[in-house]
């Protein structure tokens, strides 16, 4: 780190072609995550609904969920004192070692091995919502949108694709001996290994080391340059220190609460739409159809991101944050009333998709230009934890919802959940400019 903050000054034009290099290559390895983050998931609650039950389904879901939320605060910390590389590598690592314990889960049929997994599986969820925080490093403040919503738009073309590789790999690894379900996580695992040697190897200079250097060389020469290795908190310190920072700018509250907001809707009706499908498909079709189901839900979430952070730029970050909050209402109310219509139930699961887009690109875009450049990755990583851990809880008690009482009660309580967002959307928050930080 000293060496990185002595080294000689950078200026924007030598920015340019890192931040570049640096978009292109979290293009490449968000598509690799994503294909292993949502083939894992397209089977994930069927997995956990043959091996322990229908009601425990969603709290295997919601580990994965707890897993990304709970190892952004260990990934935060090596970011803030190693720079993003390490980070996202670790992450991915993590993720494909939950991959190989859900396999080994399958194989003994042991539950609290396969909630083990599935904890370590949400590295790769984690890895993939950091790199969208690793795009706006070195952005221009006006175009902090668009580049932030282009490496979201990147799972795309992995994600859509991946759950209808799940029946290929169950078929492929069935001929090894593994069970039913096991083999979608072992592809996941290799997916993960692949994204974080691409990453180790060429992520170079570090995207966050860099725009440091670039605030040093920005800085008065009297002010003193911490070096973030030593300066940043340990575990709950970093907690403690980004809600000081957040409690204090309205504009920060409601970027984290736009993005903890909407995934807790996502998660909620998505984690049991493959259980829903369950009830009126044969083992023989489900995969299929969850297959194609979940790949237009997931277009929906990335496929039109660029157009959201377009939105996001021109018109502002809270007006698309309410307009994602209607398409997750109406999402709701057409998933809700669908039945076993299965053509109905999948446009409800693709305006689920373009909810969470329009909260996530708009939130997260807000989140990072509203606190200082010194603890952004703390408040970053922050506001991933609440995030998953606001989603975990979805996915936890959607389970029993669908137990106690039925999907469109599910889709009902989801809608509910947005009430509090709307309120805090509008009330005043004074104007800032893109790019003005506090």
């Amino acid at each position: 780190m000293a060496t990185d903050i002595t080294a000689p000054p950078l200026t924007r034009p030598d920015v340019a072609p890192i931040q570049r290099r640096t978009l292109r290559l979290l293009f490449l390895t968000q598509i690799i995550g994503g294909v292993g983050v949502t083939i894992g998931i397209a089977v994930g609650a069927l997995l956990a609904a043959r091996i322990a039950g229908t009601a425990v389904a969603g709290l295997a879901q919601s580990a994965a969920v707890v897993g990304g939320a709970l190892l952004a605060v260990p990934v935060t910390r090596i970011m803030t004192g190693h720079g993003r590389r390490p980070g996202l590598a670790v992450a991915y690592l993590a993720g494909a070692a939950g991959g190989v314990l859900v396999v080994l889960a399958a194989v003994t049929r042991w539950v609290p091995l396969l909630f083990l997994g599935m904890l370590l599986f949400g590295g790769g969820t984690a890895a993939n919502l950091q790199a969208r925080y690793t795009a706006v490093d070195l952005a221009e403040p006006a175009r902090r949108g668009r580049q932030l919503s282009l490496i979201v738009w990147a799972t795309t073309i992995g994600a859509v694709a991946a759950p209808n590789f799940a029946a290929l790999a169950d078929d492929t690894t069935s001929g090894w001996g593994l069970p039913p379900l096991a083999g979608p996580f072992a592809f996941s695992a290799a997916a993960f290994v692949l994204a974080a040697v691409v990453l180790l190897v060429l992520l170079r200079p570090d995207p966050l080391l860099t725009a440091r250097r670039l605030a040093a060389a920005d800085a008065p020469p009297a002010a003193p340059v911490e070096t973030p290795a030593s300066a940043a908190p340990r575990g709950a310190g970093m907690v403690r220190v980004a809600w000081q920072v957040v409690r204090g700018r309205p504009a920060a509250r409601l970027g984290i609460a736009a993005v903890a907001v909407g995934h807790v809707v996502m998660v909620a009706v998505m984690s049991m739409t493959p259980v829903r499908l369950g009830e009126f498909h044969h083992d023989a079709d489900v995969l299929r159809v969850v297959g194609i189901v979940l790949s237009l839900h997931i277009a929906g979430m990335y496929a039109l991101s660029p157009v959201v952070g377009w939105l996001t730029d021109r018109l502002g970050r809270r007006a698309v944050i309410l307009g994602g909050v209607g398409v997750l209402l109406a999402a709701c109310a057409v998933a809700g009333t669908a039945g076993h219509h299965t053509p109905a139930l999948s446009v409800g699961l693709t305006l689920l998709g373009l909810g969470w887009s329009g909260t996530m690109v708009a939130g997260s875009t807000l989140l990072s230009e509203s606190v200082p450049a010194a603890v952004r990755p703390v408040v970053q990583g922050f506001s991933d934890l609440i995030m998953g851990l606001a989603g975990a809880s979805a996915a936890a008690l959607s389970g029993f919802v669908m137990r106690m009482a039925n999907y469109p009660t599910l889709t009902l309580l989801a809608a509910i959940a947005t009430v509090p967002l709307v309120a805090l959307a509008l009330r005043p928050v004074p104007p800032r400019a893109p790019g003005e930080e506090d």
